[in-house]
């Protein structure tokens, strides 16, 4: 069997990989019995995961609220370990960053409640409320980090810039 791969490249003989198997057959449009079984492996692990993640997040904040914190900080950090979606991100690294506040750790708070905040979460309110994390609200890096992430509607820089500008259309009428 003689075949051109991409680039120009012939190459004669020689068996195929399972992998470039698929991979050509998945470029021919071609969806063999083999491919839909790799795929359905493949959701059904997704899926497991998904689940598994799910799990630990609820026995987190059980033993989260029987003041486990450490035990806690395990299970969210496990669920940190397996790639999850955007909003389990959020929820979990928040949730790692109140466990640290717990356990007193105020640099690990701080940079676990950044990782939250750029994974999505927004609750913003909360942050600045939860009794949880009121060590770390002490913090002088606090306002700062959520300065960066939660910007009022209005924002003063843009509103000094705007002066600004009207201020030298003024001063060009004069």
């Amino acid at each position: 069997m003689r075949m051109q791969k991409r680039y120009g490249k012939i190459e004669t003989g020689g068996e195929f990989t399972e992998k470039e198997i698929i991979r050509a057959e998945r470029n021919s449009g071609v969806v063999s019995s083999k491919v839909r079984e790799i795929q359905m492996q493949n959701y059904l692990r997704k899926k497991e995961l998904k689940e598994r993640r799910e799990n630990d997040l609820r026995e987190g904040l059980r033993l989260y609220k029987n003041a486990k914190y450490e035990e806690a900080l395990e299970k969210f950090e496990s669920v940190l370990g397996t790639k999850p979606e955007p909003d389990e991100a959020a929820v979990a690294s928040y949730n790692v960053a109140c466990c640290y506040s717990k356990l007193n750790q105020i640099q690990a708070v701080l940079s676990t409640l950044e990782e939250a905040l750029k994974s999505g979460f927004e609750d913003f309110k909360r942050i600045r409320t939860d009794p949880d994390l009121a060590n770390a609200r002490a913090s002088p890096e606090f306002d700062p980090l959520l300065k960066r992430f939660d910007e009022s509607f209005i924002n003063e820089n843009a509103i000094n810039a705007i002066k600004s500008i009207f201020g030298i259309f003024n001063k060009k009428k004069l």
